[in-house]
């Protein structure tokens, strides 16, 4: 199968690119992917700081790039919770990482827990 898509963008990365963060612009031009979970994280945030109008028109044109999780993605997004239980990871996050671990996409995030993971682009 060959991959079509080069990033699992976290909220945190979402959140950077709707910011217009610099350091996040060359995500803009690639192929990225999210999951539902992600787009309910950010619907979140976007709705509690600005209200559910801005944070329905950005889902909307995120809703592009959702790829599913499979259930592989979800017994690895537990072990891998279960593995760095001192971290505190979110189920979002573990569930993202897995995506993207299982489809060889690389995770980007700003997310401090994250740094120094194999697979990740850390962004700040």
């Amino acid at each position: 199968m060959e991959k079509i898509k080069d990033y699992f963008l976290d909220t945190y990365a979402l959140i950077e690119i709707v910011k217009e963060n610099q350091n996040y612009r060359k995500f803009q031009d690639t192929f990225n992917v999210t999951s539902l979970m992600n787009l309910l994280e950010i619907h979140y945030i976007i709705s509690s700081r600005f209200g559910i109008k801005e944070a329905d028109m950005i889902i909307n044109k995120l809703k592009e790039i959702l790829i599913s999780a499979k259930i592989e993605d979800v017994k690895d997004a537990s072990g891998f919770r279960i593995k760095n239980v001192k971290k505190k990871f979110s189920y979002i996050d573990c569930l993202g990482y897995s995506i993207a671990q299982n489809r060889n996409f690389k995770f980007v995030t700003g997310d401090n827990q994250f740094e120094g993971f194999s697979g990740v682009e850390f962004v700040k």
